[in-house]
């Protein structure tokens, strides 16, 4: 509870500018307005949207305001602020299936472009479950940057984990295949594979994924299935595009953000659970390893409109 804790604290501390861009200006809309009309709306929409909330997910959030409003026959702006917040939370929630991999055995392929934080957030995710007493193996199968191995190696010290790794340039799905092995012959819980993403030569990625895909399909059918892609939370709907495009070469069922510190789009995350009905499941708000945790929609929109937990 106290890491949680300690989180929310970050959470807040890191979520501070994304906080300005977006809260600052619908609490000066709940009190410059005297009625709640066309207007009121219009204003609050353009906020959310220019807070990188998304189209889509907006839409939602108003269509459900104005309807609570007329329903408890509300009159006060001021009284929609947590109508507003409940609103939100609503359209990020990921419900309990989201983690399910954990309780089986699985393989977790995490896939993202080259600078996103791909490879920590394995390293990170990797001694999380370490903590909760899974045995897990790391395949170091971003054979393309030279350094990812070397970097995927000192994480796997760090939380204690056993990792597979091939020599720069050898083919990513034999060093899956290995370390499928090596996860069989441990029994392991979770194999973790860190891949290479590079969407500009979107060819080449859907023919390595199709073959990681095939070797696990043939070599550990009986594994439960996650493919996580990492995003950097700076870079706003640059990332949404980017979940966009992975989305058409692997079956996505969940996002890591990372970077929230410091970011003032971290309205990012609502917009991609909307848009692309992918749940955000992670979130990194800084360097340690504690600093990647569940995604959790109350904890995330609380810390987003500084309500006290």
């Amino acid at each position: 509870m106290e890491e949680k804790r300690g989180f929310f604290k970050r959470l807040v501390a890191g979520l501070a500018k994304t906080r300005d861009n977006i809260v600052s200006g619908i609490d000066a809309i709940f009190n410059g307005f005297s009625s709640i009309d066309d207007d009121f709306y219009d204003e609050i929409e353009e906020i959310l949207v220019m807070g990188d909330i998304g189209i889509n997910a907006t839409t939602s959030i108003i269509e459900e305001l104005r309807a609570k409003v007329k329903e408890q026959n509300i009159k006060e702006p001021s009284e929609c602020k947590q109508l507003l917040i409940e609103s939100i939370k609503k359209q990020m929630d990921v419900g309990e299936t989201a983690y399910e991999f954990e309780k089986r055995k699985s393989v977790v392929l995490v896939i993202g472009v080259n600078g996103v934080g791909k490879t920590t957030s394995v390293g990170k995710l990797a001694g999380k479950l370490k903590d909760q007493g899974k045995k897990v193996v790391l395949a170091a199968a971003d054979t393309f940057r030279a350094a990812a191995g070397e970097q995927l190696t000192e994480w796997a010290h760090r939380a204690n984990v056993d990792v597979i790794g091939g020599q720069e340039g050898s083919d990513p799905a034999s060093v899956v295949y290995d370390a499928i092995a090596a996860a069989k012959a441990r029994n392991a819980d979770v194999l973790l594979c860190d891949t290479a993403g590079r969407l500009h030569n979107k060819k080449n990625l859907m023919n390595e994924l199709g073959k990681i895909n095939r070797i696990i399909e043939r070599e550990y059918s009986e594994a439960f299935r996650e493919t996580l892609v990492v995003l950097d939370g700076t870079t706003g709907q640059n990332a949404l595009a980017q979940a966009r495009e992975f989305k058409e070469v692997a079956d996505i069922t969940g996002i890591i953000l990372t970077k929230l510190d410091g970011t003032a789009k971290g309205g990012i995350a609502v917009a991609i659970q909307s848009e692309l009905g992918i749940p955000v499941k992670y979130i990194g708000v800084g360097e340690s390893i504690d600093d990647l945790q569940k995604f959790d929609a109350d904890q995330f929109v609380n810390a987003l409109f500084d309500v006290k937990e």
